[in-house]
């Protein structure tokens, strides 16, 4: 929680005057009860009715005076807890940002919204509370029993009594509290997670009739959220009986012990009602420190559990200095030699003795995720030529999501290395290397607003022209134009606005308008039909550049004409070679393409095309 005080700096000023208007106030605070005495003493005791409104008027510009000492401590408050939340706040956003796959998988969505969102407000609170509240009670209790000191000694020692008795009730209660609160907050995250998981997949739900399980396992979550919030709620609710049970105590010793002096003469009765004044103060600023406490416990917990994230570094490394200048590694997206030629390698593997790089080269790579038990690709060697389209299939949980994953750098290698373009990706800025990249994932990924505004993600200064080329080959540009305003068309929050195809083809359309020298769609075409599959297919292969793509399908028709098709099984190789070869030589190929296509149908194919 300390560490997060930095975001405080910015705040300087408003963290001291905050404090300091909240003294003088309680400073004011204090003369009241002494101007009441002087009223009973003076005023009421001789009939002198022009001192009793003298003495209001002295009441009244000491509340007018306080009011505007709090108002103004209120707004400095207010100011430096909002902005030390805000930048709190986008720090750890971009903390998050900054993560790997990995350590989202690990820590989990709902509990990463919960710390930005819940317990970041928490905070917030907290440090409200504690600029205006944490030097003011203080003071009030202990200026109380100073200036009941001064009015008489022996009544004064009943103050002496009370406030360790205080104390050690708010005090411990907020020792037990404090871990208890913290749990708290975890059932909070598991409650957060059920119901982010039943409002995405609402859907899903409602498809198998999964309602009323999902309706009792959210009650059992949230029941025991409810007991462990009633058990830290009852500890939390003894502070204030407890501490009133103690205070009126004191208040009647108080007015018995005045009783005794106002009849020897040692006190007057408008120090006596001076004494229970100062005494109800305690009292009253006592129940705000317990508040204060409880509000203070919440605040730490939630600032721990944010600093914790904050702690967590990402597996990934971007290096940190200037990357040393590459311009001898030629740009061979065409296939360029040293001696400046460029060459059309069709596709193809360039002949022996070429002196290309490989767009793409996979050494011997191995990937094992965090806390699995066992690899989920082994040993996975290929090269990918500039030009070439790479098909890879396999079953479900074969690995291919995996393989693409690696070459942006979402996941590091486990064993042996990832090469773009001759060179390490663990070498490359994240920025640059993903720069070269084009990735559409699995599921579609649209953001509120408009066609333009997600286009442009890709690229952020791309012309409408660029746009419509990059909708053309994504097969999106006829449904584009015929919506009402065109790139301007509204988008809804996560493109519930559109069909499945045509969320799949913008966000196709999305990577290429980069025009990246890799673009890998990851199952990204499952919502289209054959047809149009085939013709963005041919668009693609057809593109100015011709870019290295990887196409992970599982579908055999989609990846048929792929000049290498890897075949994954069980995060293995099975196969890597075209499709003729692997229709021969490859059992797990075989058995998918049969799968999808009978026998007498395949070989009448194979047949036309020789």
């Amino acid at each position: 929680m300390k560490k997060l005080l930095i975001y405080l700096k910015d705040y300087k000023k408003e963290t001291v005057l905050a404090p300091l208007f909240k003294l003088l106030e309680a400073s004011f605070e204090l003369f009241v009860p002494l101007v009441m005495a002087a009223i009973i003493d003076n005023g009421i005791a001789n009939g002198d009715r022009g001192y009793i409104g003298r003495m209001c008027l002295v009441l009244i510009a000491l509340g007018i005076i306080g009011l505007t000492c709090s108002i103004t401590a209120q707004y400095f408050a207010a100011k430096a807890a909002v902005g030390f939340a805000a930048q709190m706040k986008h720090a750890l956003f971009a903390h998050i940002q900054s993560l790997s796959f990995t350590e989202m998988d690990t820590v989990g969505t709902s509990t990463l919204i919960t710390r930005m969102t819940s317990d970041a407000n928490q905070v917030q609170n907290g440090v409200n509370m504690v600029l205006r509240l944490f030097l003011r009670s203080p003071f009030i209790v202990f200026g109380a029993m100073i200036m009941a000191f001064t009015i008489d000694v022996k009544s004064a020692l009943v103050f002496v009594a009370a406030i360790p008795l205080l104390s050690l009730v708010v005090f411990g209660i907020m020792i037990i509290t404090t871990p208890m609160y913290r749990k708290v907050q975890g059932g909070l995250d598991r409650v957060m997670g059920i119901t982010r998981e039943n409002l995405t997949g609402v859907r899903v739900l409602r498809a198998f009739n999964k309602e009323e399980s999902e309706i009792r396992r959210f009650e059992d979550t949230n029941n025991m959220l409810a007991q462990m919030q009633k058990a830290v709620g009852k500890l939390s609710a003894l502070m204030n009986p407890v501490t009133y049970i103690i205070i009126n105590g004191a208040v009647i010793a108080l007015v018995w012990t005045g009783a005794w002096q106002v009849e020897n003469g040692v006190i007057t009765q408008g120090e006596v009602v001076a004494l229970v004044n100062y005494m109800s103060q305690i009292l009253v600023e006592l129940i705000k420190l317990a508040n204060l406490i409880v509000t203070i416990t919440k605040a730490i917990a939630c600032g721990n559990r944010i600093q914790s994230v904050f702690e967590l570094q990402s597996s990934l490394t971007d290096p940190a200095e200037d990357v040393k200048d590459t311009s001898d590694v030629k740009d061979t997206s065409a296939g360029e030699k040293n001696d400046g030629t460029v060459t059309s390698f069709g596709g193809r593997k360039p002949a022996a003795g070429g002196t290309a790089v490989p767009a793409v080269s996979f050494e011997h790579v191995c990937l094992t995720y965090k806390n699995a038990g066992a690899e989920s690709l082994t040993d996975i060697d290929f090269k990918a030529w500039p030009g070439q389209t790479i098909g890879i299939i396999g079953g479900t949980g074969s690995g291919k999501s995996s393989l693409v994953n690696l070459i942006p750098r979402f996941y590091d290698a486990t064993k042996g290395r990832v090469l773009v373009d001759g060179r390490d990706v663990k070498e490359y800025p994240l920025e640059e290397l993903r720069g070269k990249i084009g990735m559409v994932l699995q599921k579609a990924v649209l953001f509120q607003g408009t066609i333009r505004e997600n286009l442009r993600w890709g690229k952020e200064d791309a012309s409408d022209e660029e746009l419509y080329r990059a909708l053309e080959i994504a097969q999106a540009r006829d449904f584009v134009e015929e919506k009402d305003g065109g790139l301007d068309a509204y988008v809804a929050q996560g493109g519930k606005n559109l069909s499945g195809g045509q969320r799949q083809r913008l966000t196709i359309a999305r990577a290429l308008v980069r025009n990246p020298s890799v673009l890998i769609l990851d199952d990204s075409a499952s919502a289209l039909d054959y047809a149009t599959d085939a013709r963005l297919r041919k668009a693609i292969r057809d593109m100015e550049g011709g870019p290295t793509v990887f196409i992970v399908s599982q579908r055999a028709a989609s990846i048929r004409h792929a000049d290498q098709i890897i075949v994954l099984d069980d995060g293995e190789v099975a196969g890597i070679g075209t499709h003729e070869q692997l229709l021969e030589e490859c059992a797990a190929y075989q058995e998918i393409y049969y799968s999808q296509f009978e026998k007498s149908a395949a070989k009448t194919g194979a047949e036309n095309r020789r």
